[in-house]
């Protein structure tokens, strides 16, 4: 079974965990969350995800829930909750069951506080030793954490 982890907006990322037969759950593949334009017009490219999804087929996805942030602006918050909106949709649109997880409940399965992006990079690596090059720059957190949260799903 296929599952779609998803860390949303903009600087996000998509990732696909495979697990089957009692294996050790696999990284299928990850990517940054595709998007389109530059500055005040960049938007997420839901054509490309679609196509993301299309290829890897999963059975079912999981987004982290999205909310505004302490001291965020709001046009950096209208952005966000429109890339999010724009993912949600997109999933929907591919007939691929949604689940929606608390930040705090996926972090707390893998011990990890707060919004240290590192720290998820870092378990990431540590769960999946073969998708080193996925995870390797320090910007690479939305893989890691779309990945974490994939991974999650799986073991529910």
């Amino acid at each position: 079974m296929r599952i779609l982890g998803i860390d949303p907006g903009i600087t996000g990322g998509l990732s696909v965990v495979e697990i089957s037969d009692g294996a050790a759950p696999t990284l299928v593949a990850c990517i940054d969350i595709p998007v389109v334009g530059g500055g005040a017009k960049e938007r997420v490219d839901v054509a490309a995800i679609r196509n993301f999804i299309e290829e890897h087929k999963p059975a079912h996805a999981l987004i982290e829930r999205a909310g505004a942030m302490p001291k965020q602006g709001v046009s950096s918050t209208f952005k966000y909750g429109r890339a999010c909106g724009a993912i949600e949709a997109t999933v929907a649109l591919a007939s691929v069951p949604l689940t929606i997880v608390e930040p705090a409940v996926w972090k707390g399965s893998f011990h990890l506080r707060g919004k240290d992006k590192e720290s998820a990079r870092q378990r990431a690596l540590q769960l999946f030793p073969a998708a080193h090059a996925a995870f390797a720059r320090r910007k690479d957190h939305g893989r890691a954490e779309a990945s974490l949260i994939a991974l999650f799903g799986v073991q529910q």
